[in-house]
């Protein structure tokens, strides 16, 4: 529960067709399971106290009378326990059966959900037996609790305010307007489906289909539990198929005849919260709101946080989005080429990673536009830390892509500069290295100039949060086509890259790449020691690991840094020790507010993930915003 984080689960017992009380112990004892697993929200299939398929059984007074028995041993059995339990049973109302949801907690009933929508064409037929939910929320007297009945009902957590569940069964879910849609224009965060829909070809899909675009749709959690394979199968047969989805994507599941008798995933309620708030989803229909209580529970995270956030998890996925994330930077810079009329491209290439994307895209951009690599004009611009090794990568690598290669060496330019402003080249400061970046920028800017062609920004996202560049120097182009990747995955993209180009033969291009990706990150802006790099960039602000974890976090689900360092210390178990982590996330804020001038000056470049950090789309900061109260509650 702490930090919004709370265990949805899905429970198929065996049953026993139309033995309401033999049904009783396999309820039971999967409620203990999920209690003991520390589920706050369980969730059992539809009609699972009588069994779905007890057909014209549901007019029989003693099922009904059974089922109400068994629903209080149930409730009964939920005594000591802070668990929201959804269980499903015919119920009597005004004269009329309803197929219906109780829900149970701490040996009490809440409340009673009916189904809303009755399918003419069900293949159970239950209008045959079953009234839709009455339009008015009234009262029902069950197991010696008089509750609300109704479908407008939403249970609220008392001790957690994003926890909010509307509750909508079977059919509901498949109709064009269900009651997901007004429990969540209500505030209901969680939707809880119990369901006993069979088993054809397709229906899974199809259902997996449902869940993710309605959790998605409404920014929402929802859990799903279809009737297990103990049902009667006379004509229909039954798999058991549950499936917890958050915001647009399946976290658990028990695919059907999986055999599963609990599914459990854990969902972050604040994320859905945050996303609300931003897309300005906010209450507007009316809902009677049952109050419940959980135990506090502080979940252990590790497994379930990811240490990269950004990187697409597979090969398959790996591949598909690292193509599609070329593809967008690539047909970005295409349109600024065609829409300024340039003759060509410059960039800085240093035979470090950034540049080296930045050139992968680049030439994709001139396939796309129909140029020539002769187009591009690479620049390498050795100075004082400049090796041999990045100087050679860079030109083998300006020479298999086949652009117009410059070696422009810097010293004396740059020597002449201390003269003129009075610095001592012997003092290794600021001005030491911003001196080198910017008169990078001013010599790329002018062979543009003088060829027509536009200068391309090599700076990644990660550096644009850690405001890791030179103002007026390297954070300076034309087009940025870098400024939406981090850098863990630009990482990813380079050796995607390599990937490609041995597949297709180029073996020496791959080669080069792969050296590219084992050369420590660095600007190469202190002298060199013995040949080798002295300035390592992840050595000065930290991991980038860690720096992109802690963007992902902070930008994109506007976490405090109280629960990014939680998630972090979960998710980097055994990596990185618990001060390290929080040494290197208040540096991190440090740095990601006081450089945000340089942000507000961002060159235009083009989105390509879900975090963004442009002025005039993404993020919107006032450059003298301060971090230091956000910090105050870290331990």
């Amino acid at each position: 529960m702490i930090h919004g984080f709370i265990k949805l689960g899905a429970a198929v017992p065996g049953v026993s067709v139309g033995a309401p009380l033999r049904n009783v112990p396999y309820i039971n004892a999967l409620i203990d399971r999920a209690y003991d697993e520390k589920c706050g929200v369980l969730v059992f299939p539809e009609l699972c106290i009588t069994s779905c398929s007890a057909g014209d059984l549901f007019f029989s007074d003693t099922l009904l009378r059974d089922a109400e028995g068994a629903l209080c041993e149930i409730i009964a059995h939920t005594a000591g326990k802070k668990m929201l339990v959804f269980v499903g049973l015919p119920v009597m109302y005004c004269g009329k059966l309803y197929d219906c949801a109780a829900v149970c907690s701490d040996g009490a009933v809440l409340g009673v959900v009916p189904k809303t929508h009755i399918a003419a064409d069900s293949e159970l037929g239950e209008s045959r037996w079953f009234s839709p939910a009455p339009a008015e929320v009234g009262t029902v007297s069950l197991c010696g609790f008089d509750v609300p009945f109704g479908a407008d009902i939403l249970f609220a957590c008392e001790g957690m305010r994003e926890l909010v569940v509307g509750c909508e069964i079977g059919s509901d879910l498949w109709a064009p307007t269900s009651p997901a849609v007004r429990h969540t224009s209500a505030g209901a965060t969680v939707t809880v489906h119990p369901s006993a829909v069979c088993e054809t070809v397709g229906r899974e899909r199809y259902r997996r289909l449902m869940a993710e675009s309605e959790s998605g749709r409404l920014i929402s959690a929802v859990v799903t539990a279809e009737v297990g394979e103990t049902e009667s199968t006379t004509d229909l047969v039954f798999g058991g198929h549950c499936i917890i989805a958050e915001n647009g994507r399946v976290i658990a599941e028990n695919p059907p005849f999986g055999g599963g008798e609990l599914t459990i995933g854990m969902v972050d309620l604040r994320h859905l919260c945050h996303d609300r708030l931003k897309k300005q989803l906010g209450a507007a229909a009316e809902c009677v709101r049952v109050p419940f209580s959980l135990d506090v529970t502080e979940y252990d995270l590790r497994g379930v946080i990811s240490d990269t956030p950004f990187l697409p998890h597979g090969e398959a996925d790996r591949n598909a989005v690292c193509s599609r994330m070329l593809d967008i930077q690539a047909r970005g810079l295409a349109k600024r080429i065609r829409s300024a009329h340039a003759a060509g491209c410059v960039i800085a290439l240093s035979g470090g990673l950034d540049s080296t994307l930045a050139l992968i895209v680049t030439m994709r951009a001139m396939d796309i536009c129909g140029m020539p690599p002769s187009a591009v004009t690479s620049v390498t611009m050795p100075c004082f830390g400049t090796t041999s090794r990045t100087r050679s990568n860079a030109e083998e690598l300006a020479a298999a892509f086949g652009t117009d290669f410059r070696c422009v060496d810097i010293k004396e330019a740059v020597d002449i500069h201390f003269r003129d402003i009075g610095h001592d080249p012997e003092k290794l400061t600021v001005v030491y290295e911003n001196a080198q970046a910017r008169e990078r920028t001013q010599i790329i800017m002018d062979i543009a100039n003088g060829n027509g062609g536009l200068v391309i920004g090599t700076g990644d996202l990660s550096e644009l949060a850690l405001g890791w560049a030179t103002y007026n120097g390297d954070h300076m182009s034309n087009y940025g086509v870098n400024g939406g990747v981090p850098k863990t995955m630009v990482r990813h993209l380079v050796a995607y890259y390599a990937d490609v180009c041995e597949a297709e033969g180029n073996v020496r291009l791959a080669e080069i790449l792969r050296d590219v990706l084992d050369t420590p990150v660095s600007p190469e802006l202190l002298p060199a020691k013995d040949g080798e790099i002295a300035q390592r960039t992840e050595d000065i602000v930290g991991p980038y690991d860690l720096h992109d974890f802690f963007l992902y976090h902070f930008v994109r689900w506007g976490e405090t840094p109280e629960k990014i360092l939680r998630e972090a210390e979960a998710a980097f178990f055994g990596r990185f020790e618990a001060e390290v982590i929080e040494k290197w996330l208040i540096t991190f804020m440090g740095r990601f507010f006081v450089q945000q001038f340089k942000r507000s000056a961002l060159p235009d470049g083009p989105k390509v993930g879900s975090v963004g950090l442009s002025p005039r789309g993404d993020w919107h900061m006032p450059s003298d915003a301060v971090p230091w109260d956000m910090l105050k509650n870290m331990k």
